[in-house]
């Protein structure tokens, strides 16, 4: 316990635990509802798109995660005009979304003047460089994710469950579908500095997948997700921390072998059952 409390009295350690709360609740509140509608891939084309937005903000010499938000946000809008209008194939969208984001992310950088900036951390995610002001946005944006979802729990239920049910019922499907879409990118932003780019479509899925392995009620299912989410987050950060390891593969890993272990555990209960 002792050293425990030695490693906590790093701010660089508070702030990383505190960003694993916020991201678990994150995982848990919006990943559910990600993995139940199926947006998973969409989220993938969302999370590379937002590189683009990184790039970019570097090039202009701002924020990089404010141009990061901003074109995720875009790109969550365009998305969900191109599904609901159903003009062409969504995958299609997403894939142009995925290549064209990377693409004019690594452009952005290349001409930028002076020394370029490491990309590694934006790519896997670095949870241990979290800033407090970094902390202070996640934890503000992870407070409007949360509270919406409070107020408009049986409408995301309805829709991501069956949204053409929900249409018949007389429910906003296309502004709720909107709603979802522009907290999914939030979210997906706010991970990046958890797991990076690449892995934050693990984040996402992992938790809710326990959960959904757990329960039946998407109200368990989400405390579930957030629980599991806190297990990996933070035991990924103690991990990264004592191992000097990379701590969005390690985040990621851990949560692979959760999901391996509690997949397994159900699958050995229900066959116990069966031969009861």
């Amino acid at each position: 316990m002792t050293g425990l409390s030695a490693v906590l009295q790093y701010d660089f350690m508070q702030n990383a635990l505190a960003a694993s709360l916020l991201v678990a609740v994150l995982s848990a509140i919006t990943g559910t509802f990600v993995v139940i509608k199926r947006l998973v891939f969409l989220s993938g084309g969302i999370s590379h798109g937002a590189f683009a937005g990184l790039g970019g903000a570097y090039f202009l010499g701002i924020n990089p995660f404010l141009g990061a938000m901003f074109v995720a946000i875009l790109s969550a809008v365009a998305i969900t005009h191109v599904i609901l209008r159903r003009s062409q194939p969504a995958d299609a969208t997403i894939g142009i979304l995925w290549a064209t984001g990377m693409a004019a992310g690594v452009l952005f950088v290349s001409i930028t003047p002076g020394y370029a900036p490491d990309l590694i951390p934006y790519l896997f995610g670095d949870i241990l460089t979290t800033s407090r002001v970094q902390l202070y946005w996640m934890a503000g944006l992870s407070t409007v994710n949360l509270l919406l979802t409070i107020i408009l729990f049986r409408q995301l239920v309805a829709v991501s469950f069956d949204d053409e049910f929900a249409h018949l019922r007389g429910l906003p499907v296309g502004t709720v579908m909107l709603l979802l879409m522009v907290m999914n990118s939030v979210a997906i932003v706010l991970m990046i500095q958890a797991v990076g780019i690449i892995l934050v479509m693990a984040l996402l899925t992992i938790p809710p997948l326990i959960g959904l392995a757990l329960a039946a009620n998407i109200r368990v299912v989400m405390f579930y997700a957030f629980v599991s989410a806190v297990l990996i987050t933070v035991g990924g950060l103690f991990l990264s921390y004592y191992l000097d390891l990379p701590s969005g593969p390690a985040i990621v890993l851990l949560g692979a072998g959760l999901l391996m272990v509690v997949k397994l555990a159900k699958a050995q209960s229900l066959k116990r059952k069966v031969e009861s």
